[in-house]
């Protein structure tokens, strides 16, 4: 029994803006496997695409259609003997050698602004337009360990830091993961190390540590420091500190925090940024004396919905995204105005405050799997990543410990 092909439009499952999936169907000893396209479209269009004599678009739309069920007919008609198995190695080859990652990063970037994920799809597009530049329209089958070895030197070479590499390419990993899970490409083409024994494949690169955190002298400047009252930069400061106390929590999740987060003598919340995680993490924060008097003095006075009238909850997900950064602006230039006054050499931007909770947690004797619960970390590793200045001091502490006492030399 030969197997057969024909097209099939995923009617169970519509996206959002109701189009369904087109995948080839192909048949064998009764067996039906699905292998999917990169169109979706709605059905009625998928019907008269499938007419007898379609026109226009629709004529375009069939022709399309019909070169992916084309090329299934072609393998079935040069194996020798049929299986999945030997079907598959061919189909997904060549799938994987003619899909351009530039294709895949533009789906995902749709996928992620209707979802409403803006700063995500903005990470995604950046690297996609880094990417695209290196090697225009490369594809899945090119992306080798030495394609990402080359693209690695060739970021370097032009100013870039390994942290923005390792961004750029953790979102390249994740659309190779996507498409072998969608069986659009080959596992065997998989170019990214998992673990030690892949010793032949590219290891994506950590960024260098930079201290951030301050030392517990230059956090007392800044909490004794006095701007004028109710100026743009006693609210910064204020928020820097709320931020400090508050677990280090990030900017989006101050401007997201509402008065129902607020349980007794503590606040509990779930970062933003984990919340489309399967087990959801609850942060709590003891409230400070600081922090009361911070929400007191810029809190809503209704005390219903959002702690701090920076959001209002009607808005869009990109005018969520302008009014977060522009308070961050806010916060990060009137703070290093407040720092160049007090002569701190030192960055103290928000994401500063976060650091330092965490060093000085671990230098009151804190653990560091009580800091990652804190900190809201979904991995140890991150922890000890945010801590690894705090390490570095005290080796140098260490170090100095040796040294015995010596006399001055006349």
């Amino acid at each position: 029994m030969a197997a057969t092909t024909s097209l099939f439009i995923d009617r169970y499952h519509p996206k959002a803006d109701g189009k369904c999936s087109i995948s080839v169907r192909v048949t064998f000893e009764r067996q039906k496997k699905y292998y999917k396209t990169d169109i979706a479209i709605t059905t009625v269009d998928f019907e008269k695409s499938q007419g007898e004599k379609p026109r226009g678009d629709f004529k375009a739309l069939a022709l399309k259609l019909n070169e992916y069920e084309k090329k299934a007919i072609d393998i079935i008609e040069k194996l020798p003997a049929f299986s999945f198995a030997a079907f598959e190695k061919q189909y997904f080859t060549n799938r994987g050698a003619k899909g351009t990652v530039k294709a895949a990063f533009d789906e995902r970037i749709t996928e992620l602004t209707e979802a409403g994920r803006i700063g995500t799809a903005v990470s995604y597009n950046c690297a996609k337009n880094s990417i695209d530049k290196f090697t225009p329209h490369v594809k899945f089958s090119q992306v080798t360990p030495d394609w990402l070895t080359k693209y690695e030197k060739a970021m370097i070479t032009g100013g870039n830091s390994k942290t923005t590499i390792g961004i750029y390419l953790r979102t390249l990993r994740s659309l190779f993961n996507s498409a072998i899970n969608n069986g659009d490409v080959l596992p065997a083409l998989y170019p990214f190390r998992r673990n030690e024994a892949d010793k032949n494949k590219y290891e994506i690169p950590e960024g260098s540590n930079t201290k951030k955190a301050l030392p517990m002298a230059e956090i007392e400047l800044i909490f004794n420091y006095s701007p004028a009252k109710g100026s743009i930069r006693e609210m910064a400061k204020d928020f820097w500190i709320f931020i400090y106390f508050t677990n280090g929590l990030n900017v989006k999740d101050l401007c997201l925090l509402k008065y129902e987060n607020i349980k007794g003598s503590t606040i509990n919340f779930i970062r933003a940024k984990t919340k489309r995680q399967k087990k959801e993490k609850i942060i709590q924060a003891v409230l400070q004396p600081e922090t009361i008097a911070i929400i007191a003095k810029w809190g809503n006075i209704s005390k219903d919905g959002f702690v701090f009238p920076i959001l209002h909850g009607n808005e869009t997900p990109t005018r969520e995204r302008q009014l977060i950064q522009q308070i961050t602006h806010v916060i990060n230039d009137n703070m290093k105005a407040i720092a160049d006054e007090l002569q701190i050499i030192n960055p103290v931007g928000t994401y500063v405050a976060r650091h330092s909770f965490a060093t000085i947690l671990k230098r009151s004797g804190a653990s560091t799997e009580v800091i990652s619960e804190m900190l809201g970390h979904s991995s140890l590793n991150t922890t000890k990543r945010y801590l690894a200045s705090f390490e570095t001091d005290a080796l140098i502490n260490a170090a100095a410990a040796l040294r015995p006492a010596l006399k001055p030399q006349n």
